[in-house]
């Protein structure tokens, strides 16, 4: 393990190269909150601040004579076309870049589409959200910040190896320890909301949650159709809580979907009713099939563009519906400083809005992204697992004037790599480093941990629980992306009767309910395929 110092440089390793490796710094993501097994590798919890000068980038490495890469049986061209993570990271780049994500909404709407006897579309399907969608055991910091965590397992193919990057954030405080809340609902009421389990189920999700926030909370409901209305103006709960429910009860759906007179109008009340001290949001509740007025994210957001950065109010979309515009909702969160989430059952509406909203409401860091820097002396070659849509240019890694992910108390956040070793390869493996803003100050801060080969040493099925559980995520996520919706590009890629079993087992020890629910979802996606 090696801390870093207030100058962003690591203790000496020994060769030039590897001290200009390390130099560029690491990696990491945003998810849920703590699981299974503690993970094996280094682990660094020193928060420091850093400076705003660019990293160093890694030294060339001319790829050896007679390397593959490794493809999955198909073509690097045809990566490339698709524009996805399973393009091998061109050499001699070893840096990987991309801003924090804690979405998961893609899991939940595959999990729902599984169970209505259909494969998800391929382009649904983003393996991060995937594997963000299980709690891990990771070691959490003291205070704000973030704890880093790296460890990894050799897979079937040979010197190929799944690497694990883990961040957590402290533990959620107790709803009477967190500062006050002021939330504004942006709720569709279009006529394709009248579905059983999309308004109906929200109604009673907010209804529920409603009771459960505290006195000094606020809240606003703002509803849109074919135009948008604010319902109700920011109301202090106190003795008010009835004026909220009478809102919510009164909601019925009609019309169109005017998504973009919704988002306009909900950041006006939330900008009107917004308190200082109070953690400010604006929660989006929709299938996010938008017919009317602007259906673009970019010109949806560019109208709201002053409230979302001059007053730093974040966004929650939860998506709701068996037909599900996906990839709005995701564009949205994404440059809406936010995130996403999918509720099909009164069970995950309950989670979402009783349990995970109350108890996330605050951010413990602002335009968080991270780095992994891999040791050419020992890595032929890698790819990040997922995060498409979040990559950041390398030199952007420390430009905080680049938009990162906004992250909470209690969260965990895995990325996976492929990772294939040179042979006989022995040391260090790679340096991961997460960097933030502190969301009070905008402070910069980074984080640091490492990993050496001798790490690597487990199979992926004989590692810990919480690393068993990544790979069985990510693989399935990898299969669904694939023709057939089997195999998979991910190396010992195992089909998915295999993986169905060894989902079964993991379900069967650990008497997990997410767990037992993964593994239904892989048996229905075997049986479609």
């Amino acid at each position: 393990m090696n801390r870093y110092g207030t100058d962003g440089k690591r203790g000496l390793r020994g060769a030039t190269a590897l001290l200009a490796l390390t130099l560029a710094g690491g990696l990491l993501l945003t998810g849920c909150g703590g699981t299974d097994d503690a993970s094996n590798g280094a682990k660094d919890t020193a928060a420091d601040s850093r400076g705003g000068s660019g990293p160093m980038p890694a030294p060339d490495r001319p790829r050896g004579e007679g390397e593959q890469r490794y493809d999955g049986g198909t073509s690097a061209g045809e990566g490339e076309k698709n524009g996805d993570s399973r393009e091998i990271a061109p050499d001699p780049d070893y840096l990987s870049t991309f801003a924090l994500d804690v979405d998961t909404a893609s899991y939940g709407y595959a999990r729902r589409t599984l169970s209505e006897g259909r494969l998800p579309d391929p382009s649904t399907v983003r393996p991060e959200e995937f594997v963000n969608s299980f709690r891990q055991d990771y070691e959490r910091p003291d205070g704000d910040g973030f704890s880093v965590t790296v460890d990894g397992a050799r897979t079937d193919d040979e010197d190929w190896s799944l690497v694990r990057v883990g961040l957590a954030t402290r533990p959620a405080e107790r709803q009477s320890e967190r500062p006050p809340a002021a939330l504004t609902f942006v709720i569709d009421v279009s006529g394709s909301m009248g579905e059983p389990g999309r308004l109906d189920l929200a109604q009673e999700a907010l209804g529920t949650m409603t009771d459960r926030l505290r006195d000094d909370d606020s809240v606003a409901i703002v509803t849109f159709s074919d135009e948008a209305e604010t319902v109700l103006p920011m109301t202090r709960l106190g003795d008010h809580r009835g004026r909220v429910h009478d809102a919510i009860d009164g909601l019925e759906p009609t019309d169109s979907t005017n998504l973009g007179a919704g988002m306009e109008t909900g950041y006006e009340t939330a900008v009107e009713g917004r308190r200082e001290g109070a953690t400010n949001r604006v929660v989006l509740v929709s299938d996010a099939l938008a017919n009317t007025g602007d259906t673009d994210a970019d010109t949806i957001l560019e109208r709201i563009a002053t409230e979302r950065r001059e007053h730093g109010i974040t966004l929650f979309g939860v998506g709701v519906g068996s037909d599900y515009g996906d990839a709005l909702m995701e564009r949205l969160a994404d440059k809406g400083d936010g995130h996403t989430t999918y509720v099909s059952t009164s069970e995950d509406a309950r989670e979402v809005f009783s349990e995970q909203l109350p108890r996330h409401i605050e951010l413990t860091a602002r335009d968080a992204k991270a780095q992994v820097a891999f040791d050419p002396e020992t890595v032929a070659e890698f790819r990040l697992v997922g995060y498409d849509n979040r990559q950041v240019a390398d030199d952007d890694f420390r430009d905080d004037r680049i938009d990162g992910g906004e992250v909470g108390p209690g969260h965990t956040v895995t990325a996976l790599y492929a990772v294939r070793t040179r042979p006989g390869a022995d040391g260090h493996l790679a340096t991961a480093t997460v960097r933030w803003l502190d969301p009070d100050s905008r402070d910069p801060h980074e984080e640091s941990g490492d990993v050496e080969s001798d790490a690597l040493g487990d199979s992926v099925w004989e590692s810990d629980r919480g690393l068993r559980v990544t790979a069985t995520a990510a693989y399935f996520a990898d299969a669904l992306r694939s023709p057939g919706g089997d195999g998979g590009s991910l190396p010992g890629a195992p089909g998915l009767s295999e993986l169905s079993e060894r989902a079964d087992g993991l379900a069967d020890r650990t008497e997990n309910e997410d767990l037992r629910e993964l593994a239904e979802a892989i048996e229905d996606a075997d049986r479609l395929a």
